[in-house]
């Protein structure tokens, strides 16, 4: 939504706001992987009915990413305007992208804690509770950054910045109310209310998500380079792709949520010493991921125009948004591959061979071939052509490693 409220105010400030939701992206990378690790360890421990153990992991897990966040954003915080411009855009829009990211940094922490909590729950197969939270933080997004970006009422009108401040408001008042109702005991992990963190969970937490943080900063760093490939371009383009990428992100998070079911149910089945469950559940998880977003992109696809038209309504960028949508769509089946496969993969602890598949998929697969078509003066239907191959690669190595069985023997 944060795109269909910017898009009232131009061209420029699309592509401010997919520039800003780019560098936040890369930022969390670290956070991601160790939520890769959280979510290992939790599971394991909730699955081999040890509470505490879990408990302890969640309790470092959130202590590390927060002392992380605050450091990392300083660097945000102080040079955003050095940070925006790495992308090559018009001065106005890079005035505009750095207003954007100086206030998505001082909330980092914020968005950090949430996703943390959000982990240690879903480990422990409680995926309701961050959901109605997540729900509420994001019509308190919606609202505040509506209201603060457009100026409504008696709210000033901050465009490009409202919208940032706006949604991290809305996202510091939920993650206070969240951590509220864990500090309380409402949930059935409990907090472990002490000064200190377990320093063996804290180097398996570092072990097992060393890969997945590599993985992470890769695939942000490759998409800041794609960016800049698809800057190249103009501005109608670098609008129209990240136009692209919100009206498809539903069925992404789709994906996300089975590759963190499957996680969880392989990280306590493994737990629980039941190798044969963990199988047999990838296998129906995959077989639903599929399903699920083959219809999703076959809707997306049949709506194509109508979706880029709800967004914008620059003729150009409709026209390659829609060319974007197709390329995307036929990517999905692939990407729910990816997802649910290198879930199972990183719930048993295995998180070495995702950072394997991603390299080939997004550096073999998509920069290289990106590079060397918009050197030879290719169009930008080339460019956005080249995800299919990224997801394909990913897809088919993540499927090899999963029938050969190794991950099954990982020990935490």
């Amino acid at each position: 939504m944060h795109i269909k409220i910017v898009a009232q105010l131009g061209t420029s400030s699309v592509a401010a706001v997919t520039t800003g939701h780019r560098v936040f992206f890369l930022v969390q990378a670290i956070f991601m992987g160790l939520s890769v690790a959280s979510t290992a360890m939790v599971a394991r421990a909730w699955g081999a009915q040890q509470p505490q153990q879990a408990e302890m992991v969640a309790w470092t897990s959130l202590i590390l990413s927060v002392i992380l966040a605050a450091l990392i954003s300083i660097p945000v915080v102080l040079f955003p305007a050095s940070i925006a411009g790495l992308f090559g855009l018009d001065a106005e829009t890079t005035q505009l992208a750095a207003s954007f990211i100086f206030y998505l940094g001082f909330f980092t922490v914020v968005q950090t804690a949430t996703m943390m909590l959000s982990t240690a729950l879903r480990a422990i197969g409680d995926v309701i509770t961050p959901l109605w939270f997540l729900l509420c933080s994001t019509v308190l997004n919606i609202v505040f950054a509506y209201l603060l970006a457009l100026g409504i009422g008696p709210f000033p009108k901050l465009g490009v910045a409202g919208l940032a401040l706006g949604g991290s408001i809305a996202g510091l008042l939920v993650t206070c109310a969240f951590i509220a109702f864990w500090w309380r005991g409402k949930f059935a992990i409990k907090p472990v209310k002490q000064l200190r963190i377990d320093r063996r969970v804290a180097r398996q937490l570092i072990s097992i998500g060393a890969p997945a943080i590599t993985e992470q900063a890769i695939v942000q760093l490759s998409f800041l380079v794609f960016f800049a490939i698809i800057a190249l371009y103009g501005t109608e383009a670098y609008a129209a792709y990240g136009i692209g990428i919100s009206l498809v992100s539903f069925s992404i998070v789709i994906g996300f949520g089975f590759g963190i079911a499957t996680a969880t149910i392989v990280g306590q089945q493994l737990g629980a010493g039941n190798p044969d469950m963990a199988i047999a559940a990838t296998w129906r998880s995959l077989r639903m991921a599929v399903a699920a977003m083959a219809t999703l992109s076959l809707i997306s696809a049949l709506y194509a125009r109508e979706l880029a038209q709800f967004m914008i309504d620059d003729p150009l960028v409709v026209d390659l948004t829609v060319v974007f949508i197709y390329m995307i769509a036929v990517s999905m089946p692939l990407m729910a591959c990816e997802f649910t496969l290198a879930g199972a993969l990183r719930g048993a602890g295995d998180t070495r061979f995702p950072l394997i598949a991603t390299f080939c998929g997004i550096i073999l697969g998509r920069l290289i071939p990106a590079s060397i078509f918009a050197s030879l003066g290719f169009s930008i239907y080339w460019i956005f052509g080249v995800m299919v191959i990224d997801y394909s690669t990913k897809a088919t190595l993540l499927a090899y490693r999963f029938r050969s069985k190794k991950w099954l023997h990982i020990k935490l």
